[in-house]
């Protein structure tokens, strides 16, 4: 685990303050192309920041709810766009007090067990906050939106979560951080999207019966108020220990070569949803 965080170089691309321009499906075209880049030996380890207007990436099951498009509409009339993404899970919300970080490792000799790609985004996360007495803690918190093993929380309340990409002998392992906000007013609307999307409908995947108060943001949970540029500079700090050399760039010649492939699969993914709207 220290291993993996350790690197000789990290390359940083921040665009946590690109603004609403930027959009989510541009984050998972991006990420695609720096598993296939890291991979090939053509880029570094990369830790790449993002942050996004009002959007719910939808999981693959998310679409296979049988009043799919009801829960889109209700989502759109509360000024959020929804989409779905190519890594794992359920439905999560992003807008501007939610960060976003990815850390694009390559697999390298017997690769990178699923376990260890999650034990050091957890890492990652206690080193960040290691000044506040809190526990962080990494398991299922039931009630949450997108549960899963790695639900990252605080007295039992769940503020980020976990998944990873496998791509081309390169791995992205990806949080979701709530850093302010509410993390239970969030909740409360992946749950209007359920009870909408799902209704009294049998269905053979069974969808989380979400409860908000076991949710919270960073910010609620350490009763201090955190922005975006806080945690980032606590990343950048954490990362800096972790490396012989800590430098900021954007994609190179040969990931921008890539990145329109990458791109355009992650549309034609979306394709289907877009003719719902």
């Amino acid at each position: 685990m220290e291993g993996l965080l350790y690197q000789p170089e990290w390359r940083i691309i921040d665009q946590s303050a690109v603004g609403i321009h930027f959009q989510a499906l541009q984050s998972f075209g991006t990420d695609d192309t720096l598993c296939a880049s890291v991979g090939a030996g053509q880029a570094p380890a990369t830790a790449r920041s993002w942050v996004h207007h009002n959007t719910v990436v939808l999981g693959i099951q998310d679409t296979r709810l049988p009043f799919l498009q009801e829960g889109i509409d209700f989502l759109q009339a509360q000024g959020f766009q929804a989409i779905v993404r190519n890594s794992g899970g359920l439905a999560v919300i992003l807008d501007e007090g939610v960060l976003n970080i990815s850390l694009i490792f390559p697999e390298v000799e017997k690769g990178i067990e699923i376990n260890r790609g999650y034990d050091v985004m957890w890492q990652l996360i206690q080193r960040m906050f290691a000044d506040f007495p809190h526990m962080i803690e990494a398991r299922e918190i039931v009630g949450s939106y997108c549960p899963g093993s790695y639900d990252l929380s605080i007295n039992g309340k769940k503020f980020a979560g976990i998944s990873q990409r496998r791509l081309r002998k390169g791995v992205a392992v990806q949080i979701y951080l709530c850093v302010n906000g509410s993390g239970a007013g969030r909740a409360e609307l992946v749950k209007q999207f359920y009870q909408l999307a799902k209704q009294a409908e049998p269905t053979k995947f069974v969808y989380p019966e979400i409860v908000p108060e076991v949710m919270a943001s960073l910010s609620e949970l350490l009763g201090t108020e955190l922005t975006i540029a806080d945690v980032m500079l606590r990343l950048l700090r954490q990362l800096k220990e972790q490396s012989q050399y800590l430098y900021a760039g954007q994609l190179n010649e040969y990931e921008l070569g890539l990145f329109p492939g990458y791109y355009q699969r992650v549309l034609d993914r979306n394709e289907k949803l877009a003719e719902m709207k």
